[in-house]
Formats: C-alpha cells, structure tokens, sequence
C-alpha cells in the first residue's frame, strides 16, 4: 500500500486466535479429507498445530468450505448439535457418527417448508390425516402394507397400468402427495448443486404430523432404494413417528422401529404371499427380471423379498444382493452419463410439488412475499420463480 508522501505502508494481516480443536472439529464435522484440506488450505496443518492462526480472510473461506457458521470458530469448544428429530439410523446396531452439516441443513429445511406449509394448511381449512398415527409396531406387518396398498392404489391387480418400476415411482409420488402428505425427493442441499447429499449418511426421514406430514427421500441414492424408502418413511407416518432413517434393503438388525418400517416397505412392494406364488426357484438375473416386471418394483426388492420367504441363507443373499446393486448401478451410470437433467422441471419434485404450487399460488395472491416464496422454493431469481409457476402449470 502507498502513503500520502509516495512510500510504501506494509499492512499487518489480522489473524484470528483459533483454538485448532475448533478446526479438526469442523473439518471432521463436514466430512473434508487431509488431502482435501492440505489442497485447499495449504497452512491448516500449521493452523491444527498451533503453529499458525490464520487470517481472517482465510478463516472465512474455511467456514465456507466447512459449511459452519462464522461465529463457530470464536467460541471455547465446540458446540453441541444434537439431530433435531429421532434418530433410527444404526451401524452394525452403533449409532452412526455425528450428522454432517449437510443432513442437518436438509433437515431444518424440511422442518421450515413444513412450518410454512401448516400455517397455510390452517388458513385453507385442511382437516387432520385419518392414517397418521393409526397404528403401532404391534399391528401385523401384512394388515399395515395392505392399507397402505389400497390407500395409494398400489394393489397387485392394477400395476399393469405402470410401465416399469420407475415410472410406478414417479406415479406412486404423486399418489402419496394426493393423500396430503408432502414427499421431496432430492440429492442435494436445498438448491446447491454443488452440495451433494450422502446416502451412506442417511436414505430418508418422516416429518409426522396430524395434518401436513413430510416425507423426504436422498435422491442422490439409487431409484430402485428411493422406491424403498419412500415406503420405508409412508410407515414411520402410518405409525405417526417423526424418523430419521438407513432403510437399507439389506438390513437385518438395528433399531427396532426401523426393521418394523422395512418389513412394511417391503410387503407393500412385494407381498410374500405373491412372492412364494411366482418363484420358481433360482435367482438369477433372468428370475428377478421376470419377477420384477410383473410387479412393477425393482430386481433389489425381489431379491430382497426371495430372502425373505427363506429361500436364500444370509450370507448367499448378502453375496447375491451386492452383485445385483452393482449390475444396477452399472446400467444406471450409462443412462445418466451426460444428462445433467432440467433444473426447472426437477426442482418442484425436490421440494413437493404440492408445496411448490401452494407458495407460488400465495406469492401471487399477495399472501406471502415473492423474498419469503424465493426461500422456500430454493431459489433468487424471480425468473425461475415464474419458470417453475409455469411447469405446475400456475401462471
């Protein structure tokens, strides 16, 4: 820098006294890796030692990379975050570490959209969900899935109007939404592209409610577990609980509510009676493929379902399950290598379409603030406000 007589003014750069157990605590927090941080912030090895502060400029680019607020880093340790709803998701039968800044985002997202979306539900006049909290883990497994079934027009004998599994997964969304529950699908934070969620962190969790419940589902994971899920987290509100959940098809111990929310997810899809009706005993690719097709559900929720009835043993369905997730996922990555897909038709399925159309209809009736409506719908631009009005077919 020049002085007012032409001579240079070296400025001191303001370094901020960090305690480095707020940096591990952070980095570690938001899941970034040495080799990431050596990459990213050369010095933080000197900034975790002590050795170093770094300047301000630099703190605020590693809060921004660790996705923590600023003020985090000005405290005496680090602070406590508990997960702000039930927590059933298990390792091995160990809780999973602690929730990066991504689920917890994602969660108090949700819990905001559905804020709002209960103060409308009020002024319109929207009556209480006779299915919500209408049974417990003591119902059958198999009288649950039923009602399931017929309240989302899921049963055996109508499937044939679906084309394939997929395309009963986006109709099945919308059969769910009609009941009055919201459903948001999506694989990253809010409408960052740039932050994607982890599905080995979470799959899915239920928001219960007696009169706007809320499902939403880790896009980022495959359809075929997507499907699964959305069933997984349709029991948590049949039971009337508020879950944060693994749904892993493969999984055989953990907590119990959730066993109980798979068992259910798993005869809504696919009822063992039919199944032991349409085996005809080898799993191969050809038998899933055939067994899939008929009922409209994924060669992983047949495989699943043929362990189920006891004709595979654990460890040959553990074996089998992970070759056919791989081959799945092999045919998955061909037909998305290059298609970044359409922002403006996808975002309303990120964040319910129901939901969508609601703040839209308020904003443009002057109930709620195009700033609020912006928020709310994931975005800043009052274009793509009126882009997404149009694809719900509102303006």
């Amino acid at each position: 820098m020049v002085g007012k007589a032409g001579r240079t003014v070296t400025t001191m750069a303001v370094r901020m006294p960090v305690r480095p157990e707020l940096l591990a605590w952070a980095a570690d927090r938001a899941g970034l890796a040495d080799e990431e941080l050596e990459r990213r912030f050369p010095k933080f090895a000197e900034w975790h030692s002590g050795e170093l502060t770094p300047t301000f400029k630099q703190l605020e680019h590693f809060a921004k990379a660790a996705h923590a607020p600023l003020g985090y880093f000005f405290l005496d340790e680090p602070p406590e975050e508990p997960i702000p709803i039930p927590d059933f998701r298990t390792m091995g039968n160990a809780q999973v570490r602690r929730a990066s800044p991504d689920l917890l985002e994602t969660i108090y997202l949700c819990q905001m959209r559905q804020d709002w979306y209960r103060e409308h539900a009020a002024a319109e006049g929207f009556d209480p969900l006779s299915f919500v909290g209408s049974v417990d883990a003591s119902t059958p497994v198999e009288l649950v899935a039923d009602d399931i079934r017929k309240q989302i027009g899921f049963g055996l004998d109508g499937r044939a109007r679906f084309q394939n599994w997929e395309d009963a997964r986006r109709q099945l969304i919308d059969s769910i939404e009609g009941l009055g529950v919201l459903v948001m699908v999506s694989g990253i934070v809010g409408g960052n592209t740039r932050r994607k969620l982890n599905p080995d962190e979470f799959r899915g969790f239920a928001l219960s409610d007696a009169v706007v419940p809320l499902i939403f589902v880790n896009g980022a994971d495959t359809k075929a577990a997507q499907i699964f899920t959305l069933m997984h987290e349709l029991a948590h509100i049949w039971a009337g609980e508020t879950a944060l959940s693994d749904a892993r098809m493969s999984a055989t111990d953990g907590h119990a509510r959730e066993l109980w929310a798979n068992r259910v997810a798993a005869e809504v899809l696919l009822p063992l009676i039919a199944l032991r009706t349409e085996y005809r005993g080898m799993p191969d690719v050809g038998e899933l493929q055939r067994i899939a097709k008929h009922f409209r559900v994924s060669t992983l929720v047949v495989l699943k379902r043929i362990f189920d009835a006891g004709y595979l043993t654990w460890d040959d369905y553990r074996i089998r399950y992970d070759e056919e997730l791989e081959r799945v996922l092999a045919i998955m990555r061909q037909r998305n290598s290059g298609d970044g897909g359409n922002w403006h038709k996808t975002q309303p399925l990120r964040i319910s379409r129901h939901f969508a159309r609601a703040v839209i209809v308020d904003a443009l009736e002057g109930r709620t603030l195009y700033r609020d409506a912006y928020a709310l719908l994931g975005t800043a631009k009052h274009e793509t406000f009126q882009r997404m009005a149009r694809e719900l077919a509102v303006a």
